[in-house]
């Protein structure tokens, strides 16, 4: 049985640093070989953020920026291929998304853009391994929104013929892919019907929880949600937030932080300036998860199973809340599926990189809004 091993990099939208696994392949079988985490230096990921925005200089700072980032998605390989005992002439590809810094389809000429960054000319150079990368362009050329991109992989490797599930990945954006009964079909991969497959940002998802942690107590992120448990929901703020139009939209959809910031944030506390730190905390859990609930209800068919990936699903008190309002559905982590919550991006990403190389499409038109299937990536060969 051929077994081809591809790496899969992910660097989100929290901006905690790099997702590395190494990823077998064979016709039956998607299997993770090995995982490693580099945590972005601080410094690093101060001027990542600052990119979020219009700033001075910022095309001479983007570019130097994504050779730096070249460098530790690097390190972050070499440290991996260590780790697994494995050499780089033995990896067919790199698949990295490289770090997204705007995101906006659609914009002024209705084509719009979205810019991942990380030079990966650069990293080809210094892993001695084709890279492939840029994997939104061409579906964004095509009509589409250029994501979310993982749930055709989710398509592939967690359809079941009897049960109807929900992959929820909960990170700085949650997005949601809802497979129905059928969505292994042929029939269910052209069609955009409840019962098949679909996928779409809810809205933000750790985003905003960790940039109020980091202003108020200087922690990356709420441990198991244990500050936000202190405070309570704060009804009139619950309501200002979900009044944002983006919760509204029909997919296909996605978003980032060009739309969900801490200006956007900020502008919706103008009325609440007095609440308790720790209240807003526990509201913009709930802001979480009742997007994402109501995304399920009004977007998706019916449900067997959910399945939670991304550092939310590690907070105890946001699967709590999301498991009252889905009641007998019951919630899990992707772990019981195979692969950790915390990986299943980034070996989307390799699964990614080697449908590209394979020369197979890898975007589903009725997710992302696409005039048809395209082959996704641009290929650095080594």
């Amino acid at each position: 049985m051929t077994r081809e091993l591809y790496i899969g990099l992910m660097s989100g939208t929290s901006l905690d640093g790099i997702d590395a696994v190494l990823v077998a392949f064979t016709e039956q079988k998607t299997q993770l070989l090995d995982s490693h985490f580099l945590a972005y230096p601080a410094a690093l990921r101060a001027q990542i953020l600052a990119l979020q925005q219009p700033t001075e200089n910022e095309l001479e700072k983007t570019a130097l920026i994504g050779n730096a980032l070249a460098n530790l998605y690097a390190l972050a390989v070499d440290q991996l291929l260590a780790k697994a005992q494995i050499s780089a002439d033995q990896i067919i590809a790199i698949g990295c998304h490289g770090q997204t810094i705007r995101h906006q389809p659609g914009f002024k000429d209705g084509i719009g853009f979205s810019l991942q960054i990380g030079n990966a000319a650069l990293l080809t150079e210094l892993s001695d391994i084709s890279v492939v990368s840029d994997f939104r362009s061409r579906d964004i050329a095509a009509g589409g929104q250029g994501a979310p991109l993982v749930p055709v992989f989710h398509q592939a490797v967690f359809t079941h013929p009897q049960l109807s599930r929900a992959i929820i990945n909960i990170g700085g954006i949650a997005n949601i892919t809802y497979l129905g009964r059928s969505a292994g079909s042929a029939e269910a991969a052209s069609a955009h019907t409840k019962n098949c497959v679909d996928g779409f940002d809810t809205g933000p998802g750790n985003m905003l929880l960790d940039a109020w942690i980091k202003h108020h107590l200087n922690l990356d992120y709420d441990a198991n949600g244990d500050w936000a448990s202190t405070g309570v929901s704060l009804p009139a703020l619950l309501t200002s937030l979900l009044d944002e139009p983006y919760f509204a939209l029909a997919p296909p959809k996605s978003t980032g932080r060009d739309l969900f910031n801490a200006n956007w944030l900020q502008q919706k506390l103008a009325k609440n300036a007095a609440a308790h730190p720790q209240d807003v905390a526990h509201t913009l859990v709930d802001l979480t998860v009742q997007t994402i609930y109501s995304a399920l209800i009004n977007h998706c068919g019916e449900l067997d199973e959910v399945y939670l990936c991304g550092g939310g699903a590690r907070n105890q008190l946001l699967v709590k809340k999301l498991q009252a309002l889905l009641g007998k559905v019951r919630c899990h982590n992707t772990d019981r599926l195979g692969i950790g919550a915390d990986w299943l991006e980034a070996v989307a990403f390799a699964w990614l990189a080697k449908q590209c190389m394979d020369k197979k499409t890898a975007n589903l038109a009725q997710v992302t809004g696409a005039q048809g299937a395209r082959i996704l990536g641009a290929i650095y060969q080594h």
